[in-house]
């Protein structure tokens, strides 16, 4: 087995199990390497943690029952990966950058992102989501890694400006096995980048279990690009915390990247969309519930005396309602003219582009409706009359 380490401590390729500070049962596990990172971390603030996951996962099941009753196309559940979220997020400094992929819905409330804009695209309304440089995260790509690259080109940039603000960048499993993501470890390793590659290992892409496209830890590959890698139990929002601090402060010293593995479990499909019980066995899913990252900071809290029957009923409340304000936000978003889509597709007027329109209100009209009930003059420029 492989024991090299960089100054940090960081496992360079190990082939160890997963660095754990809090065991499903809440029990709290001491690791030299790490404790340092999170001392500081005190009841109080393992209180807001706890309050982080409840609220983001509310906000989940709430975005999930939106899908259902046709109020959004389409939702990413997060459920079973919020330790992942929340405990990399708090992690960050406002003036760090996030980089995403669809799913991290819990990392945007942890950056501050209104209601509105968070579902404005998933409701079909707006291509686009919020303004990145007013929060500090680029709004999701929807391309599998290409997010990675973003990143890399963001931190270099932070590098060359002198400042030592750092980038991360979230994805799956599966986007390991991209072209993109490959490529962002070679140009980070090549000059230094200050990136944090945070891989959410939920051990399926969307039907694909990861054992069949990684036959060893992914946190393994990373070492073979020249960058240092941890393998954390990602259902464990102390061991996530301590080692996203780890490589922060690597990447704000000039020590450039790292990868981490948080090895986690997405409990429910891969969209609203998917349904696993085709290719997922119940067993699996029994034996990770039995990891859930909210019950097991719950169980550390009640072993400190701290999960008394009043914070529970508050953060249930607050949980409640910011449910509510979710979904008030999303009803809120008015319905987009449908021939909208074609507005800003390319700067300047394009034949090809009127044409399609032309026949995409023709369509339209052909239902009745009075909010499609357009005409279009073939024989003119395509516009509306």
């Amino acid at each position: 087995m492989h024991e090299a380490h960089d100054e940090y401590g960081v496992h360079l390729g190990s082939l160890e199990d997963v660095v754990q500070l809090v065991r499903p049962d809440g029990t709290r596990v001491s690791n030299p390497g790490f404790d340092p990172w999170v001392d500081d971390v005190s009841t109080e603030q393992l209180i807001d943690l706890y309050e982080d996951m409840v609220v983001v996962r509310r906000i989940d099941t709430e975005a999930t029952a939106l899908q259902r009753q046709g109020e959004i196309g389409l939702w990413p559940p997060l459920l079973g990966q919020e330790a992942a979220q929340i405990g990399s997020a708090r992690a960050l400094r406002r003036d760090d950058f996030v980089f995403s992929s669809y799913r991290e819905n819990g990392v945007a409330y942890c950056r501050g992102i209104d209601f509105t804009d968070l579902m404005r695209v998933w409701r079909g309304s707006a291509a686009s989501g919020w303004n990145p440089y007013e929060v500090g995260m680029a709004t999701p790509a929807v391309i599998i890694g290409a997010q990675t690259l973003h990143a890399t080109g963001y931190a270099l940039g932070c590098k060359h400006d002198g400042v030592d603000s750092v980038t991360i960048a979230y994805f799956g499993d599966g986007a390991t096995s991209q072209g993109d993501v490959n490529e962002a470890l070679v140009f980070a390793a090549s000059f230094s980048a200050p990136v944090v590659f945070f891989c959410q290992n939920n051990q399926w892409a969307i039907s694909e279990p990861v054992g069949l496209q990684s036959q060893r830890h992914i946190s393994d590959r990373a070492p073979g690009f020249g960058i240092p890698s941890m393998r954390i139990d990602g259902n464990d929002v102390l061991a996530v915390m301590a080692a996203t601090r780890i490589a922060l402060d690597r990447a704000r010293s000039g020590g450039g990247p790292t990868f981490i593995e948080a090895v986690t479990y997405r409990m429910g499909p891969h969209t609203t969309s998917d349904d696993p019980t085709r290719y997922r066995p119940a067993a699996e899913l029994d034996e990770w519930r039995a990891k859930d990252p909210i019950a097991r900071i719950a169980s550390l809290l009640d072993a400190r005396g701290a999960f008394t029957g009043e914070l529970r009923s508050r953060v249930d409340e607050k949980a409640d309602a910011v449910a509510s304000e979710l979904r008030a936000a999303c009803l809120s978003i008015p319905k987009p003219d449908p021939l909208t889509v074609f507005d800003h597709v390319f700067a300047e007027p394009h034949t090809g582009l009127e044409r399609q329109k032309s026949q995409y209100a023709a369509y339209l009209a052909s239902f009745g409706d009075n909010d499609a009930d357009r005409t279009v003059d073939s024989d003119t420029d395509g516009s509306e009359s």
